[in-house]
This record gives C-alpha cells, sequence and structure tokens, in this order.
C-alpha cells in the first residue's frame, strides 16, 4: 500500500501502551510509508515529558516521514473547514490534505473525533484500529 498519515492520538496510544496499541501497529505494517506534520514530534515530546517516557519518543518518530509546517500548510490551515476544528488539529489536517496530493496518501489514523469528521469531509479515509 501507499502511504498513511497519523496525528498525535495514534502514535501516542502506542508510545503510552494503550491497549489498541497492538492493532495500530499492524495496521501501520500494511502500509509503505507513514507520514506526520513536525507537529507530531513536539506533541509527542510534550506527553512523554508529562509521562517521564522521553526514551519512547526517540523508538517512534524515526519511523515516521515527518513534514514542516510550511506556507502553504499555514495558509491552508487559516481557512480549513469544518470551523469547529482545533488549530492543531487543522495543521494535521492540512499536512494530510496536501500530503494526500503529493505523497500518495491513502488514509488518515486518528482517535480524535473532530478531527476525524473533519478529515472524511473532505474525502479522506479515517481508520482507528483497536
Amino acid at each position: 500500500m501507499g502511504a498513511i498519515y497519523v496525528d498525535t492520538s495514534a502514535v501516542g496510544r502506542v508510545m503510552l501502551g494503550e491497549p489498541d496499541a497492538p492493532a495500530i501497529n499492524d495496521a501501520l505494517r500494511g502500509f509503505d510509508r507513514i507520514i506526520a506534520s513536525s507537529l507530531l514530534g513536539v506533541e509527542l515530546r510534550r506527553l512523554a515529558m508529562r509521562r517521564e517516557m522521553l526514551d519512547r519518543v526517540a523508538m517512534l518518530v524515526p519511523r515516521i516521514a515527518l513534514l514542516p509546517i510550511d506556507r502553504p500548510t499555514l495558509t491552508l490551515t487559516e481557512t480549513l473547514t469544518p470551523d469547529t476544528l482545533g488549530t492543531l488539529d487543522a495543521i494535521h489536517l492540512a499536512t494530510a490534505l496536501l500530503s494526500v496530493e503529493t505523497a500518495e496518501v491513502e488514509a488518515l489514523m486518528t482517535y480524535d473525533k473532530q478531527l476525524a469528521i473533519a478529515a472524511r469531509e473532505h474525502g479522506i479515509e479515517v481508520l482507528s484500529p483497536s
């Protein structure tokens, strides 16, 4: 398969060893590439600091192609619908939408309900394995 976009709600579950972590890892193995915004690295490290697990971030992040938060991403984020989507989730969605065009992203993996709704509204398949 092609690529999958992941957000922090999915990768964070793996880092924290949540019960659905094996299902997430199994689903990710079905894709050639895992892609995320560089925002993922920031969010994971912040979460890891609160839980004293920074070493786990070092094991997870190298598997993921982190894309920069560049001007086209920010421009799309500014007016991305729905307007109820939070800023950080909008950055993830904008990055995913731009990646659909350029990196053969086939789906977005998230456990965030608002992001899942927004992604589907924009025609992106959403995965939330459990």
